[in-house]
């Protein structure tokens, strides 16, 4: 019988020193003369979850999801129309209005990844209160890029709207509102605007998907190419050592949060913690 995570390579992680390793290309960039790669990285402390955004989940944390995405349009209008008071900052488009939306924990399609393999792994260890495994999935965005006949970088805000006109969707709030089918699918690599530090500070991506019905990763196995996917699993003994390298790697709330409520939650955090 297969198991959920079958079509994807995995790969258990035991030290911060193994995931850096794994994770380093083992051939120079000939672009950049550098050992570099282009994937970006999610952390979630329990290797057992799927890649959901904040829409898929909403309504409810666990199987039946995506009960309330066809509400996506009328939330995100409602977020505009409220939240003029408290932006001071110039807004180019409604896609920097959707990252801020998603900034600001609204449900949204979009997801999070950073550039920083260190940064993923603070946010999937950061959660201690479960005795369960958590994971690092490294996506290969140009991989998928190349398969759905897209350009071969990274997308902006200015950008992303000439992809959805030329998939047939005149502007994001007919994304939200109209079925995509096999011909017009697509998923994307967004790279936000620098809006605030923490955005810069965590090195933040998303992905934007044209699919609200399934995870980013089932989307991927439907369309063939889960090798775009990586799961380094940290098992659940080996957390504590991680999560000590990091704190001693200055990755931590307060660098990833650069503001008073990052201070305070790693304040909080660190001194909490006990000898076992």
């Amino acid at each position: 019988m297969k198991k959920k995570f079958d079509e994807f390579l995995e790969i258990e992680i035991k030290n911060l020193g193994d995931l850096i390793k794994q994770v380093t290309p083992n051939s120079i960039d000939p672009k950049s003369g550098r050992f570099r790669d282009l994937s970006i990285f999610r952390g979630l402390s329990n290797a057992s979850w799927e890649l959901f955004t904040k829409l898929d989940r909403l309504g409810s944390d666990k199987p039946p999801y995506f009960q309330k995405s066809h509400l996506e349009s009328h939330i995100f209008r409602n977020f505009i129309r409220y939240s003029k008071p408290y932006i001071t900052r110039l807004i180019e488009n409604r896609w920097e209005y959707l990252i801020i939306a998603q900034h600001h924990l609204l449900p949204t399609r979009l997801l999070d990844w950073t550039f920083s393999p260190l940064a993923v792994a603070h946010f999937a260890t950061i959660d201690r209160n479960t005795n369960v495994d958590c994971v690092v999935w490294k996506l290969d965005w140009p991989i998928i890029h190349k398969h759905f006949s897209l350009e071969d970088h990274s997308y902006t805000c200015e950008e992303i709207d000439k992809l959805i006109k030329d998939r047939g969707f005149g502007s994001i709030l007919n994304l939200f509102e109209k079925e995509d089918t096999i011909k017009n699918r697509f998923v994307c690599m967004l790279e936000p605007p620098s809006i605030d530090n923490r955005i810069v500070a965590q090195s933040a991506a998303f992905t934007v998907s044209s699919n609200k019905k399934s995870s980013l990763n089932q989307i991927l196995v439907d369309s063939n190419i889960p090798k775009a996917l990586t799961r380094y699993i940290i098992p659940n003994e080996k957390i504590d050592i991680i999560r000590d390298q990091l704190d001693m790697c200055s990755v931590d709330e307060r660098r990833l949060f650069p503001d008073l409520d990052g201070v305070a939650a790693e304040m909080s955090r660190y001194y909490s913690t006990s000898p076992k």
